[in-house]
């Protein structure tokens, strides 16, 4: 069974939404945040500690505008970056880049598009669910 997860971002009311969501995908949770408030941001033990706070397998974060896609104790983390490629002080030449996710039954197919040089790039990552246990 495959699921259809999508989300728009639009400019709002930071009053309007919560700091954190979690959903549950198939058999996935997925907390969902923007990232500010992650000190420092994208901070890898930060955000594995609000990963567990939230009790979810993946934790997508933004705020740096820069792509990650990584394991870290048996959890998978996920930055989408900047679909435009904006600003980001961590990143002296920012790439636009978006992802795509296909949620299987204890896997995850992680597509990433970027723009490099002008061109489309896709890479994939996949997550196998409790894979270290």
């Amino acid at each position: 069974m495959r699921y259809v997860l999508k989300a728009i971002v639009m400019k709002f009311k930071a009053l309007d939404f919560p700091l954190t969501k979690v959903l549950s995908v198939g058999n996935f949770k997925i907390g969902l945040i923007h990232g500010h408030q992650i000190v420092p941001w994208g901070d890898q033990k930060s955000l594995a500690t609000l990963q567990r706070e939230l009790d979810v397998d993946i934790l997508i974060s933004g705020h740096t505008h820069k792509f990650e896609a990584y394991e870290y104790a048996g959890h998978f983390y996920i930055n989408p970056g900047s679909a435009t490629g904006a600003y980001s002080p961590f990143e002296k030449n920012p790439q636009p880049s978006f992802v795509l996710l296909d949620i299987q039954e204890t896997a995850i197919q992680l597509y990433v598009y970027t723009l490099v040089n002008d061109e489309h790039k896709v890479s994939r990552i996949e997550y196998q669910k409790n894979k270290c246990l």
